[in-house]
């Protein structure tokens, strides 16, 4: 299963165009090298650190953007959240 063409599909319909070459480069090498497309969703989560060969500003932007992402989800499904979260 592919957890992440959402995530790395939304973050580049948002930021690609605003992204340099160079950029585009680094976005590329990130969601094409890694032979486990979840890597991806771990390292952009932090649920993984990221290898040092793919802790780019472009990764940077993708950390933030998926942080942005839960933060929307969660306003918008509080009553979901409660009933699977464990009580903090």
């Amino acid at each position: 299963s592919h957890p992440n063409p959402s995530l790395t599909s939304l973050f580049a319909k948002e930021n690609l165009a605003r992204m340099s070459e160079e950029q585009l480069n680094r976005y590329d090498r990130l969601i094409n090298e890694p032979s486990n497309d979840w890597d991806i969703y771990y390292w952009a989560t932090e649920a993984k650190p990221t290898p040092a060969e793919f802790d780019t500003d472009v990764m940077a932007m993708l950390r933030e953007f998926a942080k942005n992402r839960n933060r929307e989800q969660r306003l918008r499904q509080p009553d979901l959240e409660y009933l699977f979260e464990p009580p903090h």
